[in-house]
This record gives C-alpha cells, structure tokens and sequence, in this order.
C-alpha cells in the first residue's frame, strides 16, 4: 500500500512538472511580447527581444494611442461586433444542435450532411464576395461584420454531439410528458445543462469575432467602422510604408518610426481584454470541448 502511495505521489510530481514545464514554454512568448513593448526600437534592432528590456521604452505605446479617438472607435466596433456576434452565434448554433440530435426530427441527416458538406467544400471567395455585395448588399454594414460568422459549421457539430452526449433522451421525454413544448425543453432543459457546450462554442465565436480583419478589408471603406485589427493593422502598415520612403528618398522625418516596439505594443493591445475572457469559462472549455467531440 506504502509502494501504491509513494509511486502516485512520484508521477503527480512528475505530471505537475512536465506541465509547468510546457506552461513556462507557452507563456515565453507572451512575456517576450510584453517586454519588447517596453524596450526602446533601436534597442530591439541591435540587440534582439530580451525577457528584460534593456533600454525601457513606451514608444511603441506612444505612437499606438498617437489617435487615441480613432483607437476607441475601433475598439468599440470590435467589441460590439464581437458581443452581438456571440449572442446571436450561440443562440442560434444551440438552437440548431438541439434540433439536429433529435431523434424524431424527420430530415435531421439530410442537414447534417449539408452542413458537413460546407467544410469540404465552397464557392470560392469571389462569388462569396458577389453575393454580400451585389445581392445583399451589405457594404459598410455592421451586418457584414456580424453575419458570414454566426453559424459555424464546426460549432454546429460541436454543439450537436454536446447535446446528445451530456443530455439523456429520456429527460426530453419526460419534459414532453410534462406538457412542455420545444421552445420549453430548450429554454428549461437544453440552456441549462449544456452550459459547458455553451461556454466552448462561445469562446471559440468571441476569439474568431475579436480577432477578424479579413471582413473590414473587404467590405468596409469607412474608416470609423474598421474593426480594431484592421485598424492596427493598417497603422504599422502606414508607418513601414513611410519609414521605407524616407530611407529610400533620404528624407529626415526627425526620430525614427519606432515599428518593431509598435508591433509588440499592439499585440498587447489587441491581446489584452480578450484574454481576460479565458478565465471566467476556463472550467467548462475542457469539458464541453471532450464531450463534444467523443460520439458522432
């Protein structure tokens, strides 16, 4: 019994180790992240990223919040593209999950195949485009932001699978007997035991909502909608074009665009408020994500 004790407290030891080890692993390029932020351009150039910035900087900082009011913008069509994007995604995808797992839904394998189907294959981007444009027309639109991402073939299946997993058969039956009807049985049953499903597919939306650009570059012309990657995204492309013109032409611009502590200052930028999201599903992702993907 001794031997039994001693061995599982070895391999615990060994487990948290091997963990903390790849926990350290994936955390070193946040931090590097972090500390390039806050090291001076010419210092990164000469000497390279360090865990210790070796000359402390926030000029990357600086040029970031140089139009603080045009940042703002952005950061509110993001977070409000990616809030209503992830309540009407999950209302949606759960509602279809529930319909598609059950048993007595007469056509549930024709739309399953023709959902799966979609992963496989696809129009292509140009008639896509053509169909947002000309049919839709939902060019600077927030609904052009918001729709294409609402549901997710993968989530669908996800949130299927959850569903026919976590919840017995037999519960729907009885909230039948009980005289509850479908909206009933999904408001009262479905919503409150798929929560772990629910807090996955929710997570997946919001980080695919928050971190989108593509969507801005394409169908977005008004400088006030663009989402806030697209934003940062074309403020370091702005600042590489015209240190590259003034290298190029010989111009003095004065003090150098400090572009590689820019870069690390927007990661932590766009990074920052999404990742706080983590915590607060982090003990129904595991659960809802290996349930879901056990049976078919």
């Amino acid at each position: 019994m001794d031997d039994n004790i001693l061995s599982s407290r070895v391999f615990r030891m060994m487990a948290y180790l091997i963990i903390t080890i790849f926990s350290l692993i994936c955390f070193f390029p946040f931090l590097l992240i972090i500390s390039g932020s806050l090291t001076a351009n010419e210092s990164i150039i000469r000497d390279g990223f360090h865990l210790i910035p070796k000359v402390f900087s926030l000029e990357g900082y600086q040029m970031v919040f140089t139009f603080p009011t045009q940042l703002i913008k952005a950061y509110g069509v993001t977070i409000f593209v990616t809030v209503v994007g992830t309540l009407l995604g999950l209302f949606l995808i759960t509602m279809a999950g529930y319909v598609l797992q059950r048993k007595d839904f007469k056509y549930r394998n024709q739309l399953s195949f023709f959902i799966y189907f979609t992963t496989l294959f696809g129009g292509g981007l140009v008639p896509w485009y053509i169909m947002l444009t000309t049919y839709f027309g939902l060019t600077d639109t927030y609904a052009v932001l918001i729709l294409p991402g609402l549901m997710t073939p993968f989530l669908i299946i996800l949130m299927k699978n959850f569903i026919k997993s976590a919840i017995p058969e037999e519960l729907f039956e009885a909230a039948k007997i009980d005289g509850a009807n479908d909206f009933r049985i999904y408001y009262s049953v479905v919503l409150k035991l798929a929560m772990p499903g629910i807090a996955t597919v929710g997570l997946f939306l919001a980080l695919t909502y928050w971190n989108d650009w593509f969507m801005s570059s394409l169908f977005i012309n008004d400088a006030s909608m663009y989402q806030l990657q697209y934003y940062l995204y074309n403020t370091i492309n702005t600042m590489m074009f015209v240190s590259q013109m003034a290298t190029g032409t010989g111009v003095s611009l004065g003090r150098e665009i400090p572009t590689e502590s820019t870069k690390m200052a927007m990661a932590i930028v766009v990074t920052g408020p999404i990742i706080f999201l983590y915590p607060f599903v982090q003990r129904y992702f595991v659960k809802g994500l290996t349930i879901g993907a056990v049976k078919g």
